[in-house]
């Protein structure tokens, strides 16, 4: 099994200020429509939904396709299940630290975790190490262009 986790901080200088409420409304329009945020996906639809807070959707990523539960957590947490697919698990976007608009220290940050496994791949063989190295590279590309994304937004730019 692959397990990562990755966090980024949600402001920089010279951008436009993303707040907490800013960050969730994006991580929610990436749970819907992950194109826009993800380079690497070239198909995203909704199946099912079951409450406002719980659906399915297929998605291609990186050519492979999958099928994912998605679970909101409001106001901190999106969690994709992989139900289908070559590579199955758990994947979740969760928001941490203290917002600017609450007047103190902005350490807002974008945490990405997984757990996954890859289907013929035994635990800690080469193999999986390799899935799992691009698979790294893959998502830690797929948080800087979701809060480039949410950035425009922010900026009153469409994406």
């Amino acid at each position: 099994m692959i397990f990562v986790t990755h966090a980024l901080p949600v402001n920089s200088p010279g951008e436009p200020l993303i707040t907490r409420d800013a960050l969730w409304d994006g991580l929610v329009r990436k749970a819907e429509n992950a194109l826009p945020f993800v380079p690497s996906m070239t198909d995203c639809t909704v199946t099912a939904r079951y409450s406002d807070t719980v659906f399915d959707r297929d998605i291609v990523f990186k050519g492979q396709a999958f099928s994912e539960r998605i679970t909101l957590e409001h106001p901190h947490r999106v969690v994709f299940t992989r139900i289908a697919g070559p590579v199955l698990g758990t994947i979740a976007n969760e928001i941490e630290g203290a917002d600017p608009d609450d007047g103190g220290p902005d350490d807002l940050t974008l945490r990405f975790s997984f757990a996954l496994t890859v289907a013929g791949e035994p635990g800690g063989s080469a193999g999986e190490k390799a899935h799992a190295d691009q698979m790294t590279d893959s998502y830690r590309a797929a948080v800087a262009a979701t809060l480039g994304a949410v950035r425009k937004i922010a900026a009153g730019a469409a994406v």
